[in-house]
């Protein structure tokens, strides 16, 4: 396979024309830290952003950061920690879960689209995401939305990046809205909940005046220990709820949500670096990582809705003899399942079917991602229209063919 290491954008139009010239697919990629997700797809050549790498502009007093597709995600989240900013989003950090180097760029956080814990509060990826250069299948660039927040010229055609796994278009500058980071945070602790009560925990504390910004449970399991935030926190069930904002204002809020859930147990709080450790293992997915106990599994990632995730999970769970793990307030679940050739995706798709989610197949080995769909089959109207909006940015197929779609890569 031929990899393609551009230098500008003017590179990705040359290569991208060159590619429908010959109708031969392109991947692509940053640094590749996110290939393992998606249908293995049939292409001849990598498109290699890497070079695209530089921050083009930042502006901390705007709350605006402008920087090339290619950058290292870790070097942008570096630069505006140190501003005391941050992508409000908690983009999800997969090199854990994935078994990969921790090697992911800002194109491949907006085009997988995934969020943290914080989504429930501040929206997902595409809420953050301001304006895009990118080149189409046609091999023509273009731009989208702008550099300020009240910017709405091609507004909404950047949002459709965000989670489109690299098959409308090639991005190569994206700028971002970036938040202050809270001053101090503050995280409850219920223990011994069964999935249904945390569920209806959440809920009560999600629909409470205290602003809770993470809602999460992670029901018992002898598999958490070690786990870095968690395996000190025992295989108890935990129930976690995250407030945040400055320290008089958490410290308040905390001690009021408290009392408002004493029906469901004694809370412990949790504070500053040990509640900060605490989500990033819940955001990272780390109780599922690829190095644990659970490595060699299968991961669903499943969205639902919140009301009936604790039943989901539950019934996951005992129908395969799985874990779980649950975020945004129920809203999210991750699930880890015993190895099956499918992946239990019969069964998975059903029970998300039933409840009104949808469930998408992060981690599994190639010759089952190649045998089933790693993301959820759309209803026949929706499958049209995203189909339309493809072929409308990409009529030949070219970018990353397949990847989201079984038998497209052919």
């Amino acid at each position: 396979m031929d990899t393609l290491k551009i230098r500008d954008a003017a590179d990705v139009e040359q290569a991208v024309r060159t590619a429908i010239a010959s109708e031969q697919p392109l991947e692509i990629i940053g640094h590749g830290s996110k290939r393992l997700i998606g249908q293995p797809m049939a292409t001849n050549a990598l498109l290699d952003l890497s070079a695209l790498n530089a921050v083009v502009a930042y502006e901390p007093n705007e709350l605006i950061i402008t920087v090339q597709a290619g950058a290292p995600l870790a070097d942008v989240l570096s630069l505006i920690d140190s501003k005391n900013q941050q992508f409000a989003f908690e983009p999800i950090n997969t090199s854990a879960l994935l078994g990969t180097p921790d090697i992911g760029t800002i194109g491949g956080m907006i085009g997988a689209g995934l969020a943290g814990p914080r989504r429930i509060r501040a929206g997902g990826a595409r809420d953050h995401l301001l304006g895009a250069h990118a080149v189409s299948g046609f091999g023509d660039s273009f731009k989208a939305g702008g550099k300020v927040v009240k910017n709405v010229t091609g507004y909404d055609l950047c949002k459709l990046l965000a989670g489109s796994w690299g098959t409308l278009a090639v991005m190569t500058e994206v700028t971002m809205k970036v938040m202050p980071r809270p001053e101090s945070e503050r995280t409850l602790v219920l223990r011994g909940l069964d999935d249904v009560t945390a569920n209806r925990a959440m809920t009560v504390a999600l629909g409470s005046p205290f602003d809770v910004s993470g809602a999460a449970h992670l029901p018992a399991s002898a598999f958490r220990a070690g786990i870095g935030g968690l395996g000190d926190m025992g295989a108890q069930a935990l129930t976690l709820l995250r407030l945040e904002g400055i320290t008089a204002s958490a410290a308040h809020r905390a001690a009021s949500l408290m009392t408002l859930l004493a029906p469901f147990g004694a809370a412990e709080i949790l504070q500053d670096a040990a509640s900060a450790a605490l989500w990033s293992s819940v955001r990272d997915v780390k109780p599922f990582a690829a190095d644990g106990a659970l490595g060699a599994w299968p991961v669903w990632r499943i969205v639902c809705p919140p009301a009936t995730g604790g039943a989901l999970g539950q019934a996951l769970s005992r129908d395969t003899g799985g874990d779980v793990v649950y975020d945004w307030g129920g809203g999210l679940i991750w699930a880890a399942l015993p190895p099956k050739p499918d992946a239990q995706a019969a069964l998975v798709r059903a029970r998300v079917n039933a409840a009104g989610g949808h469930a998408t197949l992060i981690r599994a080995p190639e010759h089952i991602r190649r045998n089933i769909d790693v993301f959820h089959p759309q209803q026949e109207g929706l499958a049209k229209l995203s189909e339309r909006v493809r072929h409308g940015f990409d009529p030949k197929n070219i970018l990353n063919r397949g990847r989201m779609i079984r038998g497209a890569a052919t």
